[in-house]
């Protein structure tokens, strides 16, 4: 008998190992997109980075036409590396480091801005290290926050009830943008906002409790925005760049000339005129400027369609998880790559304030690239079926008692009794009725 029954017990732990090898096999086309893309666009950046940073790169002090180029396919490699260990068991790996990862963050935002330590470059100083490996910990902290808002909403679901109950997470948000702010960088921490926003709205978050949320954010920003004479200046700029086009207004004046002198098909690769001496930086913030004038509007079509083919793979990765916390985490990446990429692709057209936002896996940027790259191994892994257990708060105590599921106390002695395994004096009752009913049924048997 007990050969009989160990076999299909055998037979159903064999299945099952089949079948994850088959998931392994076969990853489901929600996987398939997402490495696509995600290859793609590398792919795609790096060709960008190489072009918009050769003829800078040789006319300035290095000589080396390159030199963007190597740095980029090193810490993609590197990026690459960190995708495919968190794509294979990084999910737990993940979570519970997210405690350690967030507090190191916020404490690397406050070394960046401690004299001698941070890297100053343009007016902002948002870097820690020398040379070329330099990190920011802005972009470190935009992915804890996601990390830590999903797997605060997968243990407290009725966190996103009202303002008073997400009021914990948005002070640890506000510490964390307004150290950013403080750099300055305000383009990230509109990103950092912007996407967790988005995560909370998939926790169930009320539009009408973010409107309030985000009203008291708008003024804030409108604050940072007046302290800061740049900023006023970048966003005179934005709605009247013609009336000083010399300064205020160049930066977007010559964004718009590379996009229209690129017409349908562009000028081709490597042939832009305005990367050489009229965009700054062209191989970060304005790359999306360089790649409408080389490759014209199809180059932008394309660029554009792999974002959303992007998107779309990861918010369907995200509707199909297995567990909540997997859909909250892939939903706030996800939101995180495409915030930073409209945002970029709105400064390029015009249609938004200048920030300095790099497009995600296409403009050059080591510490963005590695955050990126880090953010879509974590989406792989729950797109093959990862996944990382949260365990829920314990129930509520009232007095010596447990609430229930529906939060209400047990009032009277059944429910008291349930509770306390069925010991009590109504449940003994029943015991002893159903032992006398088994009783005479078998008497009668017999008889």
């Amino acid at each position: 008998m007990s050969s009989i029954s160990a076999a299909p017990r055998a037979g159903i732990r064999g299945g099952g190992r089949a079948s994850k090898r088959s998931r392994a096999a076969n990853p489901p086309i929600e996987y398939s997109l997402l490495l696509t893309a995600t290859m793609c666009l590398l792919a795609f950046g790096a060709v960008m980075v190489f072009s918009a940073s050769s003829t800078t790169s040789v006319l300035g002090e290095s000589g080396d036409g390159a030199e963007y180029l190597k740095r980029t396919l090193l810490f993609g490699a590197l990026g690459l590396l960190a995708m495919r260990f968190l794509s294979v068991r990084g999910l737990g790996a993940a979570r519970a480091l997210t405690p350690g990862l967030l507090a190191a963050s916020l404490v690397l935002l406050v070394i960046v801005l401690m004299p001698g330590v941070g890297v100053t470059a343009n007016g902002a100083q948002r870097w820690i290290g020398a040379g070329p490996i330099q990190v920011q910990p802005s972009e470190l902290a935009k992915l804890a926050l996601i990390l830590y808002g999903a797997h605060l909403l997968a243990v407290r679901p009725k966190l996103t009830r009202n303002v008073r109950t997400m009021l914990p997470y948005l002070l640890v948000v506000g510490v964390a943008c307004g150290l950013i702010v403080i750099e300055p960088d305000l383009g990230s921490a509109l990103v950092a906002g912007f996407a967790v926003a988005a995560l909370l709205i998939a926790g169930g978050a009320s539009l009408r409790h973010l409107a309030l949320v985000g009203g008291a954010l708008t003024f804030c920003v409108l604050i940072a925005i007046m302290l800061e004479p740049y900023r006023q200046e970048r966003l005179t700029g934005f709605l009247n760049p013609t009336s000083d086009a010399a300064g205020s207004g160049f930066q977007g004046i010559q964004a718009s000339i590379a996009l229209g002198s690129g017409g349908v098909f562009g000028v081709g690769l490597g042939e832009s005129v305005q990367k050489a001496f009229y965009l700054p930086e062209a191989h970060t913030d304005m790359i999306a400027a360089v790649i409408g004038e080389e490759l014209g509007l199809v180059g932008i079509t394309v660029l554009v369609g792999l974002f959303t083919l992007f998107g779309y793979a990861g918010f369907r990765t995200a509707q199909r998880a297995r567990d909540r916390y997997g859909k909250l985490l892939v939903a706030g990446l996800t939101a995180l790559v495409l915030v930073q990429a409209v945002i970029n692709l709105c400064a390029v057209m015009g249609l938004a304030p200048l920030t300095g936002v790099p497009l995600p896996f296409v403009s050059y940027g080591n510490s963005n690239l590695l955050v990126m790259l880090s953010a879509v191994g974590l989406m792989l892994n729950v797109a093959k079926g990862g996944r990382a257990p949260v365990r829920a708060r314990p129930p509520q105590r009232t007095g010596k008692l447990r609430v229930l599921d529906g939060g209400r106390a047990p009032a009277s002695a059944r429910e008291r009794s349930d509770l306390r395994g069925g010991n009590g004096r109504h449940s003994r009752g029943r015991n002893r009725r159903a032992r006398g009913a088994g009783a005479r049924r078998r008497g009668r048997v017999a008889r």
